[in-house]
């Protein structure tokens, strides 16, 4: 398995010395699951630290009273709720799979102690703590600064840039789940494409056409401190500010 060359290719191991590397491997497995697969149950006590190799995760919540929202979505290279893993506590979401991916799981209380005597291996999980941090940071302060329509609006134009296609967006998955990962319904969210439709987009299926860039943007007011990638959503904020401002000055 230490041959796979997706395997090797993890971010993971690349300051391990090769006893280290060896040892890690020695106590996991390379898993592919097909879709819809449920890597593990809120609430259950982590038994191994999941490491996303191809495909992805998603992580729901769930209430009390069976209501589930999505949470995140954990991509190639990361791992999977590392927090639990670390602590020994139980998971606050549940991981599930929505296309045929591939994980490596390594047992926890070896990938515990690899951390505790690797500083390397350490630095690694510090570092996947504090992305996933940043990353909830940023979906609180979207869903308590802005309107659902701000949200929708700026999500369109992240995809866009995420996919490298600035003119149009086609959604990764089911409405219903990019609503719930907004903190709206599928009606609200609908009901904010037809709103957004005013403001320089076309809604073709999972394809959304993005007519109108600079007026989308000063219309939901993008902010690379939520948004993100950093540069390219401070360069469209930019853009959308100077050309609301022009817009002021010819109005005065």
């Amino acid at each position: 398995m230490g041959r796979d060359p997706a395997v090797a290719a993890l971010p993971l191991f690349d300051a391990l010395s090769a006893a280290s590397r060896s040892e890690l491997l020695q106590n996991s497995v390379l898993h592919s699951v097909a879709a819809g697969t449920v890597l593990f149950e809120q609430g259950a006590t982590p038994t191994f630290q999941h490491i996303v190799v191809s495909g992805s995760a998603h992580l729901f919540g769930r209430s009390t009273g069976g209501r589930e929202v999505l949470i995140e979505v954990v991509e190639r290279s990361d791992l999977v709720i590392p927090a639990a893993v670390m602590t020994g506590a139980p998971y606050l979401m549940q991981a599930r799979v929505p296309a045929p991916s591939r994980f490596l799981l390594i047992h926890a209380p070896t990938f515990r102690a690899a951390v505790l005597r690797e500083p390397a291996l350490a630095q690694a999980v510090i570092g996947s703590l504090a992305g996933q941090f940043r990353r909830l940071v940023r979906q609180i302060k979207n869903l308590k600064l802005r309107t659902s329509t701000e949200r929708v609006g700026c999500y369109i134009l992240a995809l866009s840039l995420r996919q490298g296609t600035p003119d149009r967006a086609v959604l990764p998955f089911e409405k219903n789940l990019i609503a719930s990962e907004l903190g709206i319904t599928r009606e609200s969210f609908s009901r904010a494409l037809s709103i957004l439709q005013k403001q320089g987009i076309a809604v073709r299926g999972e394809m959304i056409m993005i007519r109108d860039p600079a007026r989308l943007a000063a219309a939901c007011g993008p902010d690379p401190l939520i948004d993100g990638p950093e540069e390219a959503m401070a360069a469209t904020s930019r853009g959308a500010a100077t050309r609301s401002r022009r817009r002021g000055r010819a109005n005065g």
